[in-house]
């Protein structure tokens, strides 16, 4: 797919990931809505960093898990650019829970991470598949290797990921053949997000030695993939760990 002069709306694009994907779609010529939950600074600047690449792109808030909102976001992405070519389903959350700590897992935590990770990309694919078939389109849903692997910060981070990976399979097959369905599946990623934490240092360098490659992987690295398969117009259906082989072991 060439993407210059194509639109693009990429959820959870104000930070991390979401911002490196966002920026790398702008510097093909692709006018970027980024959207966001909370962090309407982070967007507002991560918009403003896509029109210094010349294109056009706005900040727009809405919360994935909400249905309503997703439909008025697409609305207002296709009136703003006149079109969407592509779909970004990057927004996410989890909880921390050990695995063993069973009890802990409410029905809060399963409810909240289940409509954030996975009903939120299906909104959002559901929202703007009308526009994606018109154009050709394409969606990447930004996965784990928790959904893979089963290790991750919870277990219903890890059965939301999961989750999505089958309907990243399932969205491929319903919206053939106008639109391609992949998703990429990250490690560890060396964000600002993991800094908050005291043991981020340590986690950083248990990652590193797990890696084949010995290297943890920044934004960039997902983003470069994630930029791949939207422009690969033979792939479908696909979900690309991303994590420096550190789920083959060493």
């Amino acid at each position: 797919m060439e993407l210059r002069g194509r639109a693009a709306l990429v959820t959870g694009g104000g930070v991390g990931t979401g911002r490196a994907i966002a920026l790398a779609l702008a510097a093909e010529g692709c006018d970027i809505a980024v959207n966001y939950s909370r962090s309407q600074v982070e967007a507002e600047e991560a918009a403003a960093a896509a029109r210094e690449l010349g294109v056009r792109a706005f900040a727009v808030r809405a919360d994935v898990a909400d249905d309503g909102a997703v439909r008025s976001m697409v609305a207002e992405a296709v009136r703003t650019f006149g079109r969407l070519d592509v779909v970004v389903n990057n927004a996410g959350t989890t909880a921390f829970i050990p695995h063993g700590d069973l009890e802990g897992v409410t029905d809060e935590v399963w409810d909240r991470i289940f409509a954030v990770n996975l009903k939120g990309a299906f909104y959002t694919v559901r929202a703007a598949a009308a526009q994606l078939r018109a154009r050709r389109g394409a969606v990447v849903n930004v996965s784990s290797v928790a959904g893979v692997y089963g290790m991750g910060s919870s277990i219903p981070y890890c059965a939301s990921k999961a989750a999505l990976n089958i309907l990243t399979v399932a969205l491929a097959r319903a919206l053939a053949p106008e639109v391609r369905v992949n998703a990429v599946a990250p490690g560890f990623i060396d964000t600002r997000w993991w800094k908050q934490f005291a043991g981020y240092e340590g986690i950083k360098q248990m990652a590193l030695e797990r890696t084949l490659i010995r290297r943890v992987c920044m934004p960039e690295d997902v983003a470069a993939v994630a930029l791949s398969l939207v422009r690969a117009d033979c792939i479908t259906g696909q979900v690309v760990v991303v994590d420096g082989g550190m789920g083959l072991g060493r």
